[in-house]
């Protein structure tokens, strides 16, 4: 019985792998024909956009093309001739020499810059003798006064440089 039951079970088997290629068959067939209705309807819509762009351009001529191209091409470069013809500066003020006037303000600049330097106020140095290892309160101080220097000295070239834009506008 078991012997009987062995070869059924083998029977079976070979059975299941038939019927498992004949399925595999199947689903390629299938998997087929889809792409080839696919294909064909992408083929048609393909000839009806052909035909549609034909219909379309039937009408339409090279030649004057070009020349709408043309022409649409010199109303452009007749546009930006006349916005460059607007957008330039009037002659107005122009009987001076650029360079003399950089020059002249250059000069003015570093005068300012002279006068600055001559009111800089250094800290003065300590009469005292200063510890071997500064303490951490020393240290804070320091950095305390030399951050003030700074921004005094950053407001006055800030007032400095208010008063030069002043003076050329």
């Amino acid at each position: 019985a078991a012997l009987q039951a062995l070869k059924r079970k083998k029977r079976y088997e070979k059975q299941l792998s038939q019927i498992d290629g004949t399925l595999s068959t199947i689903e390629f067939q299938r998997e087929a024909l889809e792409n080839s209705h696919t294909n064909t309807e992408v083929l048609k819509n393909m000839g009806y956009a052909a035909q549609a762009m034909k219909k379309v351009h039937e009408n339409m001529d090279l030649n004057k093309i070009d020349d709408l191209m043309q022409d649409i091409t010199e109303q452009q470069d007749v546009a930006q001739e006349i916005s460059d013809a607007i957008s330039n500066r009037a002659a107005f003020g122009d009987e001076f020499d650029e360079d003399e006037l950089m020059a002249e303000l250059e000069e003015l600049e570093q005068e300012e810059l002279n006068k600055g330097m001559k009111d800089v106020r250094l800290p003065s140095v300590p009469s005292t003798s200063l510890p071997s290892r500064p303490g951490k309160l020393f240290a804070f101080n320091f950095m305390f006064l030399m951050i003030e220097a700074c921004c005094k000295k950053r407001a006055e070239d800030e007032d400095e440089m208010k008063q030069l834009a002043a003076w050329a506008s």
